[in-house]
């Protein structure tokens, strides 16, 4: 089957915050909410406390008094404010957002709310300082901007990349891996988009550069936030020749094989890659797009 869709969105992309942006310019409503309002504590690993699976969300009043101006605004659960911050002394069981699916369960709005905080307090560590002119920016809009003492506003950076299952159009799929990757594992093939280049002409140069292989009908698919640290990850599928030779020329992949659909299908029930040390192959954990596009080609038929 040359063509398929995806049949599941992908993790992170299901998030059901509530963003309430509205609230974010209104410093009142804002200061009004903190008292009732809850606080997630995150470190610079992305990790946060949890008790029995669940993530401990702190009472905001425990940081200050009112709205702290390293905390950002997440949204609203239940007419209580959400807010996180920047922890680097929280102590106890913990666990990040990689850990999805493993040791961690969360819900559609869990996923969302850590995607969140990641990818803000992400940005916030690296804009202290103004893209213009070099001067110290502070914190406005609730933690969803930062502006300069000019009063040039800079938002959140995310920054694109793609990622694409290169299928022969029938039943066989390249996978490869990495050099800092165990043995067995493999994933998509993935790179930045560039400046001045469109997503298609980014997933025809990515694979060439990565594999030296020709693709074609490129088509999109969907697409995930994947804040490690700010990437926003679109998903695409492609046909190539399974005869064209391999090559790799930026020296990012180890190796790379073209596996089929019944390979690949045994892989997926072995579970999430690095759960099972001897199995041939293994692929990408649950909380990855790359696990969503590859379980959809396998469904296909």
């Amino acid at each position: 089957m040359s063509s398929f869709e995806l049949n599941a969105v992908p993790v992170l992309s299901r998030s059901a915050l509530d963003r309430a942006e509205d609230l974010r310019s209104d410093e009142q409503a804002l200061k009004e909410g903190w008292a009732q309002a809850k606080l997630l504590r995150m470190n610079k690993r992305g990790q946060v406390r949890v008790i029995d699976g669940t993530v401990v969300l702190d009472a905001a009043v425990s940081l200050a008094a009112e709205p702290a101006p390293e905390a950002v605004f997440l949204g609203v659960d239940d007419g209580l404010h959400l807010w996180a911050v920047r922890d680097n002394e929280i102590d106890g069981e913990l666990t990040d957002l990689r850990a999805f699916g493993t040791t961690l369960e969360l819900d559609d709005f869990g996923t969302g709310l850590l995607s969140t905080a990641i990818a803000l307090l992400n940005w916030h560590d690296k804009a202290r300082f103004s893209a213009v002119d070099g001067s110290a920016t502070r914190v406005t809009n609730g933690g969803w901007s930062r502006t300069n003492e000019a009063g040039y506003e800079e938002f959140p950076r995310i920054d694109p990349a793609v990622i694409c299952l290169i299928h022969d159009g029938g039943d066989r799929v390249l996978l490869a891996r990495q050099h800092t990757w165990p043995e067995g594992l493999f994933s998509l093939l993935a790179g930045f988009v560039e400046a001045g280049e469109s997503l298609e002409r980014c997933v025809e140069r990515e694979i060439k550069e990565e594999v030296g292989v020709d693709v074609r009908a490129v088509r999109y698919l969907g697409s995930q936030p994947w804040p490690f640290p700010r990437s926003l990850m679109l998903g695409f599928a492609a046909e190539a020749d399974p005869d064209q030779p391999l090559n790799f020329h930026d020296g990012e992949i180890a190796e790379a094989h073209w596996y089929t659909r019944a390979e690949v299908r045994e892989a997926l029930e072995a579970g999430a890659w690095g759960t099972k040390a001897d199995v041939r192959l293994l692929l990408p954990g649950s909380i990855s797009i790359a696990r969503t596009i590859v379980e959809s080609w396998a469904a296909a038929s």
